[in-house]
């Protein structure tokens, strides 16, 4: 089964490097790994001691964001590898000073396993939430290096949990030191597994998103355009969620304040956007002291300031749930907001449990976005139980990365 689950990562890195020729994403995929083999070979060199965490992409790297903070504390002498599977994540954090080395993770190969941990040679590893790889697992059981998954969470339909197939990839899932899991249900499932050390840790993402609530930082040209009026904002957008809150913001009776962070921020998708709009809008980088702030529509085009634009705001509509799934509705939430989403939302527990609760809301179509808005304008104390509700579901999650660094200081593994 190996040698098909080789042949098959070894097709996908072929057709990465075709789509290369014509998609810019993917050759930032191919140019990165292949312009950092070197580099990676060079740790060999020195005998520094490492500690390595990887994720698959941006979203990956804030979920773990918490405990690589607390693994650096508590392991000064210790260099941080961090490693990312895709460009959207290395490309916005490859100089981020929270880690030492920041690499693309070469595709998993016996070859490539082989090489990168060789070359690396950490004494922790820490890989969040979904990423699995057969051969790099196999290369750290083999050197008995501790290696742990951090925040996962498993759902029955997952391939660990087919008949056959899944007893191949159930490998994967033991050669783990230690799975922490968001939930109880992860537990049970592995437990049926017989994947025995588990721990249910619950999300770090509570842990991320309410240090980031606290964390005083100020966005002035944000609340210059706010200016006290009530605003909506809509975060990691896509166009099938701009196709249905687009004519929201055209509606003249809706005066509110609008900003606009699409999920992949490109000039020719702002220029489409704008198009679309036919209040007037302004880019954040044409946003000044110097120009006025009668805009009724702000969109972003800057990476990495979208957790604290909620900060500014009354309401946020999440994109993604009219694709593959919502983005993290955690950021707006940790703030009290009103959330609304598209319907593909059922594989993220968060917004399922905020959905049952009633203060975050199914979207289908503009109407319903219309409706909604307009009930929860008309009722104060109806606002104020939906921004009690969304606080305190994060609040009285947070903690997770503490019993991760708990068990690292009981196990002493390093």
């Amino acid at each position: 089964m190996w040698i098909i689950y080789f042949l098959l990562v070894s097709f996908y890195g072929l057709a990465i490097r075709i789509a290369s020729i014509f998609n810019p994403k993917a050759k930032l995929w191919v140019k990165g790994r292949s312009e950092q083999k070197q580099k990676i070979r060079s740790l060999r060199n020195n005998d520094e001691k490492r500690i390595w965490f990887h994720c698959a992409s941006l979203g990956e790297f804030e979920q773990g964001r918490p405990v690589i903070e607390a693994v650096r504390k508590d392991y000064p002498n210790y260099k941080i590898v961090l490693t990312f599977f895709s460009p959207s994540g290395y490309e916005v954090k490859k100089d981020d000073p929270i880690a030492d080395y920041v690499f693309y993770l070469p595709l998993d190969s016996p070859a490539n396993a082989k090489s990168f941990i060789r070359s690396v040679n950490p004494t922790l590893v820490f890989f969040v939430k979904y990423e699995f790889w057969y051969f790099y697992g196999k290369e750290l059981q083999k050197r008995k290096i501790p290696y742990f998954c951090i925040s996962a969470i498993f759902r029955s339909k997952q391939i660990f949990f087919q008949p056959f197939i899944g007893e191949f990839f159930r490998k994967i899932l033991l050669r783990f030191t230690h799975i922490f899991v968001q939930d109880q249900e992860s537990l049970s499932l592995l437990y049926k597994l017989r994947v025995a050390r588990v721990t249910v840790s619950g999300d770090t993402r509570f842990d991320r998103v309410y240090q980031n609530s606290l964390s005083g930082i100020d966005l002035p040209l944000i609340k210059s355009f706010v200016e006290n009026k009530k605003t909506i904002v809509f975060g990691s957008t896509w166009a099938k969620d701009e196709s249905v809150f687009v004519n929201f913001i055209n509606d003249k009776k809706n005066d509110f304040k609008f900003i606009i962070a699409q999920h992949e921020i490109s000039k020719e998708g702002i220029l489409n956007l704008r198009k679309q709009i036919v209040k007037s809008t302004v880019t954040y980088s044409d946003l000044s002291p110097a120009n006025n702030f009668n805009a009724d529509v702000l969109i972003i085009d800057s990476i990495g300031i979208l957790s604290r634009i909620y900060a500014y705001a009354n309401y946020a509509y999440i994109g993604g749930g009219f694709g593959a799934g919502i983005h993290n509705i955690l950021e707006a939430a940790v703030y009290g907001l009103p959330i609304f989403i598209g319907p593909n939302f059922s594989k993220f527990k968060e917004a399922v449990d905020l959905v049952k609760s009633n203060s975050a809301f199914v979207i289908n179509q503009t109407s319903d976005l219309q409706l909604a808005i307009t009930r929860i304008e008309a009722d104060l104390e109806e606002y104020k139980r939906i921004a009690a509700t969304n606080k305190k579901y994060v609040e009285s999650r947070k903690g997770s990365t503490q019993v991760v660094i708990g068990y690292l200081e009981l196990n002493n593994p390093a």
